[in-house]
């Protein structure tokens, strides 16, 4: 009996060439592409015949009755602060977060009685926080800890890095002890992941900014409503990690346990958190990171640290102040990093055996020669100056604020005329002409022309809900701001598009390209959305551009990235077959590459739009205008609160609709047609036994 001969490696190629070819090749022109055309056309037909009818007249600083019911709200809550039942174990809340946020600003800021040094100083504080790197991570860390403290330190940002620090902390622990309980509930329980999926959702996309002023008016302006803000930005991904963690874990195992007789409690405690362990330390690693952006945002509500810093240098145009403070954001970022990053590669279970089989003894004494010199530094903090403040004698903050100054002042003489001609280049091509078809555009033909897209994208339900958003947008009183965050929102976000297509498609083709920029994607992922503003702003100075600039910044990671991943997944022998067949490269990308990732550039597309919109938001605080000027402007002028909430919920709208709406083009999206790679590498292995099997 003959034994069956496997295929060779031309003909798998030969198959894969053609299971890739029988796939449906999209149209030139679909039904969908040609609506969405035809609605452009229309659009621009209306806008050249009546433009400037039937437009947002209202003024900037003109209120309307919608904002003075919002007043009116404030006005209510201030009054009935003391006697209402609601408010008043609100403020228990608060009262309560103010407690652990003051007791962490007395152990490492300032103490609010007597000379008001720290119950801990720098001395103390720094060797503190480099043992407990030391035991949670590695040496490395521990010296990386300890001498980006000591440099934060010599720029003059100590007593704000502890500020931000603790009240980094406050928030994190509310966060784990919320977030965790949580996540193991929803990964045990599909009932509880189906209601708490959305909400999560909401979180995550809603725009930073604009639940500061709520919060600020229910709990006052102070620590209390930025840990709560903080709670509500970072809590998600904590919940998301633990619940896939717990997701995750074989039921066999879980059953195992259970016939063994254990109770609930104990197959929580002996089987799913230490097999869940990995994925819960790698949420407490994203909520740290989180957090610390937060942080920084909501010293608009005058919570401490160097997040104030970055504001008051902001608004007084003071580049180099910024850019000190910026500089200290990131120190701190890329230390919390490292050190959770450590602790999530030590609960891997191959490190943990390993530990475990290695000489226990000497560690602990190097250990608890640690935690001496630690507590010995502590206690110099506690007793002498020098240990407790930081010394002013080594501080070169000042030099560092005059050098960048000179060098911003240097780069703005020398190419002062590049930059202001690519800002025009690109304010005149596009931003004022998109601003001017969405502001001049008579309202109902903007909302005409968004409901014919979102039904294009997902049918009825998505076009009502946006017809029915964008009718409250225009009750609050501020369609015209919304149509100018608009405008720029989509600006950041083609060129957001344009440059992950660019540097995504080149890392993944080129493996060597990807692994020299993807850790530069990393770590500007943790960097806070307000260091992104710096450098921009000294070079453009304040106003819109610098605002979209710092968007595209700070949008392009998570967009590369995704789009590099979704074409190193394609075929490994497509590359084979389109250089078998002549294909140049730029047709191989054109022609087949890009086609073939369409669902993974409509998601790029949803999280640039995403990511822009909460950056340009912020781009407020330079001179973005828009909805993100009125935002600022109801944190600092008493009368503007009403309308500067209004434009909070409008950017909440927006957000949701734009969300949904490329979401839903993404669902719709054909996926990629793939030959997975694992039968093909099982194929080949069969073609080389086959000589082996007709010889015998």
């Amino acid at each position: 009996m003959t034994a069956p001969v496997a295929p060779t490696t031309v003909e798998i190629t030969k198959i894969e060439a053609s299971t890739l070819t029988a796939a449906p090749r999209p149209r030139r022109i679909s039904p969908r592409t040609a609506v969405l055309i035809a609605v452009c056309v229309l659009w621009l037909a209306v806008f050249a015949f009546s433009h400037g009818q039937g437009t947002d007249t209202l003024p900037t600083a003109s209120l309307t009755d919608v904002h003075g019911f919002f007043d009116t709200v404030k006005e209510w809550v201030a009054d009935n602060r003391s006697s209402n039942v609601v408010l008043l174990a609100l403020d228990v809340v608060r009262i309560v977060i103010n407690a652990v946020v003051q007791a962490l600003l007395s152990l490492l800021a300032a103490t609010p009685y007597g000379l008001g040094y720290p119950e801990i100083g720098w001395l103390g504080s720094t060797l503190l926080f480099g043992w407990i790197a030391w035991v949670c991570g590695n040496g490395r860390v521990a010296a990386l800890t300890v001498g980006f403290l000591v440099v934060i330190g010599v720029q003059g940002l100590y007593l704000e890095a502890m500020q931000t620090l603790a009240i980094t902390f406050a928030a994190v622990f509310f966060a784990l002890v919320i977030g965790i309980p949580v996540g193991i509930w929803t990964g045990r329980s599909r009932r509880v992941e189906r209601v708490l999926t959305p909400v999560l959702d909401f979180m995550q996309t809603m725009p930073t900014f604009v639940y500061l002023a709520p919060l600020a008016l229910i709990f006052l302006i102070g620590p209390a409503a930025a840990v709560i803000a903080t709670l509500i930005y970072a809590a998600p991904p904590v919940i998301r990690l633990t619940a896939h963690g717990v997701r995750d874990i074989p039921e066999s195992i879980d059953e195992s346990v259970a016939s063994l007789g254990a109770t609930p409690r104990q197959r929580l405690r002996t089987v799913v958190l230490p097999l869940a362990r990995t994925s819960i330390v790698l949420g407490i690693n994203q909520t740290t990171m989180a957090a610390l952006s937060m942080v920084t945002i909501a010293a608009l509500i005058a919570a401490p640290g160097l997040g104030q810093v970055v504001v008051q240098a902001l608004q007084s145009l003071n580049v180099g102040r910024a850019f000190n403070a910026g500089l200290a954001v990131v120190l701190l970022a890329i230390v919390l990093d490292r050190v959770t990053t450590a602790i999530g590669r030590r609960a891997d279970p191959a490190v943990v055996a390993a530990r475990r089989t290695a000489a226990v003894l000497p560690r602990r004494i190097a250990y608890g020669t640690g935690a001496a010199i630690a507590l010995a530094a502590i206690f110099l903090s506690r007793s002498q100056l020098w240990a407790a403040v930081f010394p002013a004698q080594i501080e070169i903050g000042d030099l560092i604020e005059s050098a960048v100054n000179t060098a911003s002042a240097w780069v703005n003489t020398t190419f002062g005329g590049l930059t202001s001609a690519l800002q025009e280049v690109v304010t005149t091509a596009l931003i004022n002409p998109l601003q001017a078809l969405l502001e001049q555009s008579p309202i109902v033909v903007v909302m005409a022309a968004f409901t014919v897209i979102a039904f294009v994208a997902g049918r009825a339900t998505l076009a009502g809900a946006t017809l029915a958003g964008m009718v409250v947008v225009w009750l609050l009183g501020v369609w015209g701001p919304s149509m100018i965050t608009l405008a720029s929102t989509l600006v950041a976000t083609v060129l957001t598009v344009a440059i992950a297509l660019v540097l995504g498609v080149w890392m993944g083709r080129v493996p060597r390209v990807d692994a020299a920029i993807r850790p530069i994607l990393d770590a500007a992922q943790t960097m806070p959305a307000f260091v992104y503003l710096v450098p921009f702003f000294g070079l453009f100075g304040p106003n819109r551009f610098t605002a979209i600039v710092a968007a595209v910044i700070y949008a392009a990671p998570i967009s590369i990235k995704i789009v590099a991943d979704a074409i190193r997944q394609l075929p490994e022998t497509l590359g084979e077959v389109l250089l078998s067949t002549g294909s140049s490269p730029w047709q191989a990308v054109t022609k087949v590459q890009l086609p073939m990732i369409r669902h993974a550039i409509t998601l790029a597309v949803n999280q640039a739009l995403i990511y822009v919109l909460s950056m340009v938001v912020i781009g407020g605080l330079v001179g973005g205008g828009g909805l993100g000027y009125l935002v600022v402007a109801g944190f600092v002028q008493t009368d503007l609160f009403g309308k500067g909430l209004a434009a909070g919920l409008a950017i909440v709208i927006w957000g949701m609709l734009l969300d949904r709406t490329t979401q839903a083009f993404a669902h719709r999206t054909p996926l990629a047609p793939t030959a997975p790679p694992a039968p093909a590498r099982r194929l080949r292995r069969s073609t080389t036994r086959t000589p082996r099997t007709a010889t015998a």
